[in-house]
C-alpha cells in the first residue's frame, strides 16, 4: 500500500493537470485528518492543512486553493475576522470560502455569509456532502479563473491588434520615400484646420514650395540621388515646423506643402524663410541648377482667416500663385500673399484681389 500522507506535511498527490485544492484552517488536528481522510479517494482533490489562521492568508498565497475550509471559532483569531481579511486581500478575494461550524444557529450562518463566506458546512460534514461542495465551488472558482484567463488573453490580442491597426493607419498616411504625411493625409488634415480655423476667425497658413530645376538634377545625377534629394529637403523643412498643429507634406514630385494652423502671413513667411535657408544650407550640388551650385527651393505662402462655408481649395491656389511667382521671379525665394477677409468667399479666390505685403 502507498504511504498514507502525513497531515502536518500538509501534502495529497494528485493526478489531474490543474487539480482541485481544499485549503483547511482549523486548530483542531482531529478535524484535518477526519477531513483527509473523506478525500483520500477523491485523486483529483489535493488538501492542505492549516492549524494557525494568522499564516491562513501566506499559505494560500503559496499553495494556490481553489476552495478554502475555514473554521468558525478559533484562538486569536475567528472564522469571521479571517474570512473578512481572506475578501479583503487582492490574491485570495475571490477564493470560495465555506465556514465550518458546530452549530446549525440560524444569526451564527447570517453573520458567516455577511463576512464573505460563499458556503456553511456543520462539522463534521457527511462526506458525500462534502465532497460535492468542495467540488461545485472549486469548479466555479476554476471556471472563473480560465475565464480571466482568456478575458486577459483575448484583451491583449485586441491591444495587439490596435496597435496593429494603428501602425497599417499610419502607414496608410505617410509617403513611403520622405516619411512625410502624404497629399490624402493633407487633404484630409487641412479641410479639419481650415473648418476650425473658420469657426474661430482665426488666421491659417499654407507654404507650398518645390526643389529648384529637380528634372535637371534628375537627368544629371540619376533618381537615386534624386530619391535621396528628396529625402534630405524633406528632413530639413520637417524641422522648421516644430509646433503639434502643423503639418508638413509630400505634395507630389518634388512639391511639398505646409499647413500652419493660427499663423498669419508674416508667420508663414518667417517659416518659410527658414525652411529656404535649411535647405539651401543642405548644400547638396546641383551644378545643372541656374540658381547657383547647390540645391535650392522656391516657396509661395498664402494666408487668410476663412468665413465658415468658403472653399479651402481657393488658399491652395493661392499658395501655388505665389511659388509660381517665386520661380518667375528667379527662384530660391519666398512670395507670399494674404488673402483679405472681405474676399473669403465660398469661390475660388481671383489672385488680382490680393494684398501683396
Amino acid at each position: 500500500m502507498p504511504a498514507t500522507p502525513d497531515v502536518a506535511n500538509n501534502l495529497m498527490p494528485v493526478s489531474v493537470e490543474r487539480p482541485l485544492m481544499v485549503l483547511l484552517v482549523d486548530d483542531q488536528s482531529f478535524v484535518a485528518e477526519t477531513i483527509r481522510r473523506q478525500l483520500l479517494g477523491e485523486s483529483d482533490i489535493g488538501f492542505h492543512y492549516c492549524a494557525d489562521p494568522a499564516e491562513a492568508i501566506g499559505i494560500a498565497e503559496q499553495v494556490g486553493p481553489t476552495v478554502v475550509l475555514l473554521d468558525l471559532v478559533m484562538p486569536d483569531i475567528d472564522g469571521l475576522t479571517l474570512c473578512r481579511f481572506f475578501r479583503a486581500h487582492p490574491a485570495t478575494r475571490d477564493l470560495p470560502v465555506i465556514m465550518l461550524s458546530s452549530t446549525e444557529d440560524a444569526p451564527v450562518k447570517a453573520q458567516a455569509f455577511a463576512a464573505g463566506a460563499n458556503d456553511y458546512l456543520v462539522k463534521l460534514p457527511d462526506q458525500v456532502e462534502l465532497v460535492a461542495r468542495l467540488r461545485y465551488h472549486s469548479g466555479a472558482y476554476v471556471n472563473k479563473l480560465q475565464r480571466d484567463e482568456a478575458y486577459r488573453a483575448l484583451r491583449a490580442s485586441q491591444l495587439k491588434l490596435e496597435e496593429l491597426n494603428m501602425e497599417l493607419r499610419q502607414l496608410a498616411n505617410l509617403d513611403g520615400l520622405t516619411g512625410l504625411a502624404n497629399r490624402r493625409f493633407f487633404n484630409e488634415r487641412y479641410g479639419e484646420e481650415w473648418a476650425r480655423a473658420a469657426r474661430k476667425r482665426a488666421a491659417i497658413a499654407l507654404i507650398m514650395l518645390d526643389v529648384d530645376h529637380f528634372k535637371a538634377f534628375n537627368d544629371s545625377r540619376g533618381h537615386l540621388e534624386g530619391d535621396g534629394c528628396l529625402k534630405q529637403v524633406a528632413g530639413a523643412i520637417k524641422q522648421m515646423v516644430r509646433r503639434p498643429g502643423d503639418l508638413v507634406a509630400r505634395y507630389g514630385g518634388e512639391e511639398f506643402i505646409a499647413v500652419l494652423p493660427e499663423t498669419d502671413g508674416n508667420g508663414g513667411a518667417h517659416v518659410a524663410e527658414n525652411m529656404r535657408a535649411a535647405v539651401e544650407n543642405l548644400a547638396i550640388p546641383h551644378e545643372a541648377s541656374s540658381v547657383g551650385a547647390r540645391v535650392t527651393i522656391s516657396l509661395g505662402v498664402a494666408s487668410a482667416v476663412p468665413s465658415p462655408g468658403t472653399d479651402p481649395s481657393g488658399l491652395i491656389k493661392l499658395a501655388d500663385e505665389c511659388l509660381y511667382q517665386a520661380k518667375h521671379q528667379g527662384r530660391n525665394r519666398v512670395k507670399t500673399i494674404t488673402l483679405s477677409a472681405e474676399d473669403a468667399d465660398p469661390k475660388p479666390p481671383n489672385p488680382g484681389v490680393l494684398k501683396n505685403p
